[in-house]
This record gives structure tokens, C-alpha cells and sequence, in this order.
């Protein structure tokens, strides 16, 4: 069973999110294009929150994480303005790593396919 300051965190983290990625989405930076906001981890205290993000080229995340940095200012602002919290947390972006490990699994599935077809 959940406890409740469990349910509220996910509740807080939801709606963060939420914010976040309609935030992100509104951005005319072209860096931050094709980005999705895929969760986010709020400290107990509300002050910090991690902001996990994936993109579909994964070669330009260093590219669109400087850019997620860069708004914070601004996202962090429109967030306080629309979510009332005790605090506006700080934002701080990571690339999701379960995108990039699937995308590993993925490329593992596509070469033992590919060496399948060979023996055949």
C-alpha cells in the first residue's frame, strides 16, 4: 500500500511534468524540437526537481540539454506561475537513459536478426 506522502509526490511530479512538457513544447528554440519530457523526480523538500527528457536523435541530447538549461530560467518561472507549491523547485535536465538502453537492446535485436537471415 502507498503511503500518502508517496501519492503526493507522484501527484506533485505528475503535474510538474505535465507543466513542463506543454512549457517545452511552446519554446521557439529549434535545438529543443522533437523532445519529450518523460518524468521527473521531486525532492521532498520541493526545492529540486530532475527533469528527465528523450529526444529521437540521440547524438544532438549534449546539444538539447544546453538548451533545457538555458530555458530553466524562464520554464521555472511559468511553472511557479501556474502550480501553486510552497516553492518553485530548481530545474535540472538528464537525458532518460532507459530511451538510450533500449536503443541498445534494440540495435543488440537488429544485428541477431540480421546474422539470422545470414545462416539461413
Amino acid at each position: 500500500m502507498s503511503s500518502p506522502s508517496y501519492s503526493r509526490m507522484h501527484r506533485v511530479n505528475s503535474i510538474i511534468k505535465k507543466v513542463l512538457a506543454e512549457e517545452v513544447e511552446g519554446l521557439k528554440d529549434p535545438r529543443v524540437d522533437m523532445v519529450t519530457i518523460t518524468g521527473v523526480e521531486t525532492s521532498p523538500d520541493l526545492r529540486h526537481a530532475l527533469v528527465y527528457f528523450s529526444t529521437i536523435d540521440l547524438s544532438r541530447a549534449g546539444e538539447i540539454k544546453k538548451a533545457l538549461d538555458n530555458a530553466a530560467p524562464r520554464l521555472r518561472r511559468s511553472l511557479g506561475g501556474q502550480v501553486r507549491m510552497k516553492y518553485t523547485p530548481s530545474l535540472e535536465f538528464r537525458l532518460d537513459e532507459g530511451i538510450v538502453e533500449g536503443e541498445k537492446i534494440e540495435a543488440i535485436f537488429r544485428r541477431i536478426h540480421e546474422n539470422d537471415g545470414e545462416d539461413e
